[in-house]
């Protein structure tokens, strides 16, 4: 059987070469700004439509430099290599950034800092994932711990577009063998609080003044089953942030920025 020709939509339809077919596709200007001043090198290629390319000229003279390919395409095609119509005008093939693993000793210079730290044990939504990064970078925490949680979100396109470039500013760090790693990061120096809904969790404000100028470990659960119970083990207390009653609790994402605010507050000097 004959086949049909293609038409000239379908001629110049972009396609995605196999050996791009594991890069991360990040998108939205905020993000794809993020990635090409923190590091460029990670870019394969960049898309864009008309629109947004007048407001990328910058971008794109620094992808140059580096011989790094761009091009505009209308929306349908954009979105076509999105694989969602969320992109913003813009799009970015970019190789996933180095995953450090969780190291004892590290943590110790960590705590030496004074900086606060959070992690998270199961938090399952790449949305939330993002919506929490893009938190962390606006207090300025340096890093974010992610456990071994099998429902672990870890970064991916759909995190990369929420965080808004978020996740460009923070050191992750795959923690494994958990809760061991909360146990290491009690003996570095740090005051391990937990979020969770249980009898024995006492008003956030409250756990942070136990804190005693130490840096913070705030360690999140998954979105459904809250923090399990080895982990919550571990802390040195579980916090819970009071509220009205009328819901049972908040998205872990806007839990994340409440944790991050009041610790800011406290002593801004943690971050």
């Amino acid at each position: 059987m004959a086949q049909r020709p293609k038409t000239p939509q379908q001629k110049h339809r972009p396609t995605v070469p196999e050996a791009e077919r594991d890069l991360l596709r990040i998108s939205g200007l905020s993000a794809v700004t993020a990635l090409v001043e923190r590091d460029p090198a990670r870019v394969s290629r960049l898309f864009m439509d008309e629109r947004t390319a007048k407001k990328a000229t910058a971008l794109c003279a620094k992808l140059a430099e580096g011989h790094k390919p761009y091009r505009t395409l209308d929306g349908e095609e954009l979105t076509k290599l999105a694989g969602t119509p969320m992109h913003g005008g813009i799009l970015a093939l970019a190789k996933p950034r180095t995953v450090a693993s969780f190291d004892a000793h590290a943590a110790k210079d960590w705590a030496k800092e004074g900086k606060s730290i959070m992690v998270l044990d199961g938090v399952g939504n790449p949305h939330n994932l993002g919506a929490i990064a893009r938190t962390l970078a606006f207090f300025g925490i340096e890093r974010l711990l992610l456990s071994d949680h099998p429902g672990q979100a870890q970064p991916s396109d759909a995190a990369y577009r929420i965080a808004e470039g978020g996740l460009e500013w923070l050191e992750i760090i795959k923690a494994e063998r958990f809760p061991l790693p909360l146990k290491r990061l009690k003996e570095a120096g740090f005051f391990v609080i937990g979020t969770a809904l249980e009898a024995g969790s006492k008003p956030l404000a409250e756990v942070l003044g136990w804190a005693r100028k130490r840096p913070i470990a705030f360690v999140l659960g998954n979105e459904e089953t809250g923090l399990p119970k080895h982990s919550q083990a571990e802390c040195d207390a579980l916090a819970v942030i009071p509220g009205s009653g009328h819901v049972q609790s908040l998205n872990v994402a806007a839990t994340a920025a409440i944790v991050a605010f009041l610790a800011a507050q406290g002593n801004p000097r943690r971050f």
